[in-house]
């Protein structure tokens, strides 16, 4: 009798293991998050369950009818509840096929009949995420039952889906009677002579066996969302920045237009082309990250139109690699900072300044640099300049996000000799920058 308890527990650590596999599996989680699948993903579906659980059953038979290796009707039960009544009765016949050619005949009515049962068990489940919160412990459910009044449908539907398991055991148990001649399984094989903790201890242990994989895989579902969350978010965030940087350079653009448009209206037509050419990049579909080549080509625009209201005051420089022209960084992170060595760097100085941007590459990173000769940064100011503000505070906030601790952005400025704003990023894959 001690060696039956112990093929019970064997056996919950059998089914165990199998679920803990299967959730490594990225496709597998794939499978489990949808709630509608198509025929051919049911298909699927049901090879991959039946592949695993058939061959558990061919375990037990080779091994001489050992019980613990065999979970053929707990798995069909699982194909049914997770993937329905065409999923449920294509798992059960195919985990059955071991069984069939070893003679056992009633195991293909016997595991069809529980795939369909846990299609039904499905069917009746006021909402799919009830599945994944069933217990099987009966006393919590009837608490819940009695608790959860205003879910009284999904604690009745936890009683009846731990109901439909004990009835697929007792089908199981009777159709191993000894009454039968071809019998479905070489399992139990004098059930008369065990006792009532035994038979207790065999109907608990198949309904452990199908809850545990449905909670170890739904703490896989509940990790893949919050994983799709934490994309979402940075995307959401990340939008919320754009929509920061966009608004608050046409803000100041428009502004130079309307100041030309009657002291010189040549001078603004030719601003309202620059200023065309400018909002076609802006309202392209939005990307994270652009080649390094594309944001000089939107500066050199960006400064065209400023020069215009500047005139020889305003004077660029570039000092650009040609190896990292191709190299991708995140869009619009440049324009921010050249705004902000105009506005508050140049504006303000009788004789006006340069802007200088260099590029190169050490290593597997990108150094990038944007520096006037401006009026500089009072040091007060500059120890919260990254928190505060719209221009450097937004990038370095989006540099955050997009590459969390594997960049640097520093500022050193000197009152009356000007500011440079160094930044590091990673090398980026074209491939990996999609995905982003």
């Amino acid at each position: 009798m001690p060696e039956s308890y112990f093929s019970l527990f064997l056996k919950l650590g059998v089914m165990a293991s199998i679920a803990s596999i299967l959730a490594r599996s990225s496709r597998f989680k794939a499978m489990l998050m949808r709630e509608s699948r198509t025929l051919n993903q049911r298909a699927v579906f049901s090879l991959v369950l039946a592949t695993i659980f058939a061959l558990s059953s061919e375990v037990r038979i080779q091994s001489r009818n050992y019980y613990a290796a065999d979970l053929g009707l707990e798995g069909s039960l699982l194909a049914g509840i997770l993937g329905g009544y065409v999923t449920g009765l294509l798992s059960g016949i195919l985990i059955a096929l071991p069984a069939v050619f070893n003679g056992e005949a009633l195991s293909l009515p016997l595991l069809a009949g529980v795939g369909v049962l846990g299609g039904l068990l499905r069917d009746l489940a006021p909402d799919p995420e009830e599945i994944w919160r069933f217990s099987p412990f009966p006393d919590l459910n009837i608490f819940r039952f009695f608790k959860e009044t205003r879910n009284y449908r999904g604690t009745a539907f936890h009683l009846l889906f731990g109901a439909g398991i004990l009835v697929a055991e007792f089908l199981r148990c009777e159709l191993s009677d000894s009454r039968f001649q071809q019998r479905p399984f070489g399992l139990l094989r004098e059930l008369k002579d065990h006792t009532p903790a035994f038979t207790a201890a065999l109907y608990a242990t198949t309904l452990f066996a199908v809850t545990i994989p449905l909670k170890i895989w739904n703490n896989a579902r509940n990790e893949k969302k919050l994983e799709e969350q934490e994309r979402l978010l940075v995307e959401a965030r990340l939008a919320a920045l754009t929509s920061q940087i966009n608004p608050h350079f046409l803000f100041n653009t428009l502004n130079s237009v309307s100041s030309l448009i009657r002291t010189d209206p040549d001078q603004a037509r030719v601003m309202v082309v620059k200023l065309s050419k400018v909002l076609r990049r802006l309202l392209r579909k939005h990307e994270n990250f652009s080649a390094l080549r594309d944001e000089l080509s939107f500066i050199e625009d960006y400064l065209a139109i400023e020069v215009v209201r500047f005139g020889d005051k305003l004077r660029f420089e570039r000092d650009v690699a040609e190896d990292t022209l191709d190299m991708l960084v995140p869009s619009m992170l440049l324009q921010p900072l050249v705004e902000n060595s105009i506005k508050h760097g140049l504006s303000s100085k009788v004789e006006g300044g340069t802007i200088r941007i260099r590029t190169r590459r050490s290593g597997s990173r990108l150094c990038l640099s944007v520096e006037d000769d401006g009026v500089g940064i009072p040091e007060a100011r500059l120890a919260t300049l990254l928190d505060q503000g719209i221009g450097v505070s937004n990038v370095n906030e989006r540099l955050k996000v997009l590459f969390s601790n594997e960049y640097r952005m520093w500022i050193d400025s000197h009152p009356g000799r000007g500011t440079r704003i160094e930044i590091e990023v990673p090398e980026l894959q074209t491939d990996l920058a999609v995905v982003s």
